[in-house]
């Protein structure tokens, strides 16, 4: 039976005096029941020696989940230098690690993702039952349940379950599915249907399981001799193998194998007035810090309108200034562009003019030389004449 997140609200009155008569006796949470898990539920195993880091099992989830697509893309590994997390727009990561001198690669890539305990941390914290342990072995979410107290993010070991905090009308906690769906219609994960190497195996946990401890059992040098997830906080579906130590590549190794609810179980059956009134409390907790995100969420908007009038206002500023600026320099390489113009026709004024004066004066020794020639030549003639007379004379005077 589903409940809306204002049917909830509706019902802390009720809830508050059902709890003082003992009528919320029972929690959703931790129990003193034990269970431990589905004997028939799905795993994977992931063997971190066969993983190469191409993050096809990354674009896969994306693509399957309808999910947001990164800012770089997926056949883009410079991404693996940083370590990463899951998000909201991510269920799956693959990071990268410094692999042993022992080993024949230089790096060693692991595949993160909410591993499915079976009896989850994460359903114990959830007193609406939105996180719940499905038969098939996965982890499911109801968001139709979920009153986004992101109590599960906390209680979660392995850091994996994630909030639309983007999205203020309809938020929700994002994880890995284990592709549910998709194994109700008798399909595979879509990360383990896409991996190029065969690192994933998708089948019964138990099967997973021996066949992990084959594989370590024929290689023993290659692997180290433990199946991280077999017994890990009770147990989870996901299981690996590793050629290194497990916290070499980022894996906790201090959980120990107590389950999250069995640890919780005697704290919550000791005080039945707690257990029956921890959901009103927990409402009152996670309304005040929605209150609080409001606040912020005002004064981040009246600090980011503040910004943006400064920025416009300088912005306008720097403009106007600009703009001035433009106009002096424009004025001012127009009359540079002037005075250049103006200069070079003065320089071509003077030049043609000192031309002409050369050629005038060129013009006017030629004048005088031609001048002095025609005078040179007529002294000559005349002094012919004369002597040729003189020597008319002189002969009629000898007859």
């Amino acid at each position: 039976m589903s409940i809306s997140r204002r049917k909830f609200l509706a019902s802390i009155g009720t809830a508050i005096g059902a709890g003082a008569t003992g009528g919320l006796r029972k929690a959703y949470g931790a129990v003193k029941k034990d269970f431990k898990g589905y004997p028939e539920g799905f795993g994977v195993l992931h063997d971190i020696s066969l993983c190469i880091g191409c993050r096809k099992c990354e674009q896969a989830c994306n693509t399957v989940n309808e999910l947001e697509k990164p800012d770089k893309a997926f056949d883009n590994l410079e991404v693996l230098d940083q370590t990463r997390r899951t998000d909201e727009s991510a269920y799956t990561v693959v990071n990268k690690f410094e692999g042993s001198p022992d080993l024949s690669v230089k790096n060693l890539f692991v595949k993160k993702q909410c591993n499915h305990c079976l009896e989850p941390a994460c359903a114990s914290a959830c007193f609406v039952k939105a996180l719940q342990k499905d038969e098939t072995g996965a982890v499911k979410y109801i968001e139709s349940l979920c009153v986004g107290c992101r109590y599960c993010m906390v209680a979660c070991p392995f850091n994996i379950p994630a909030y639309t905090y983007d999205d203020p009308f309809t938020p929700k906690v994002t994880k890995c599915t284990m592709c549910l769906p998709r194994i109700r219609e008798g399909k595979l994960p879509a990360c383990v249907e896409i991996c190029p190497r065969e690192a994933l195996v998708f089948g019964k946990r138990d099967e997973l399981i021996k066949l992990a401890w084959k594989r370590i059992n024929e290689k023993p040098e290659h692997y180290v001799e433990h199946v991280y997830g077999e017994h890990e906080m009770g147990g989870t579906s996901w299981l690996y193998l590793s050629p290194v130590p497990f916290e070499d590549v980022g894996m906790r190794e201090d959980l120990g194998t107590t389950s999250a609810p069995e640890l919780t179980s005697g704290a919550l059956g000791a005080v039945p007035i707690v257990v029956g009134l921890w959901p009103v409390f927990l409402t009152g907790i996670y309304a005040i810090s929605k209150r609080k995100e409001k606040i912020a969420r005002e004064e981040s908007q009246e600090a980011a309108q503040k910004a943006r009038k400064q920025t416009k206002e300088e912005m306008n500023k720097q403009i106007s200034q600009l703009k001035i600026k433009m106009s002096r320099e424009k004025e001012t390489a127009v009359k540079t562009a002037v005075n250049t113009e103006v200069k070079k026709a003065l320089e071509a004024v003077a030049q043609k003019n000192q031309k002409n004066q050369q050629d005038q004066n060129n013009q006017n020794n030629q004048e005088a030389k031609e001048a002095k020639e025609n005078t040179e030549a007529g002294d000559n003639n005349k002094k012919q004449s004369e002597g040729e007379k003189r020597s008319a004379d002189t002969g009629k005077k000898e007859e």
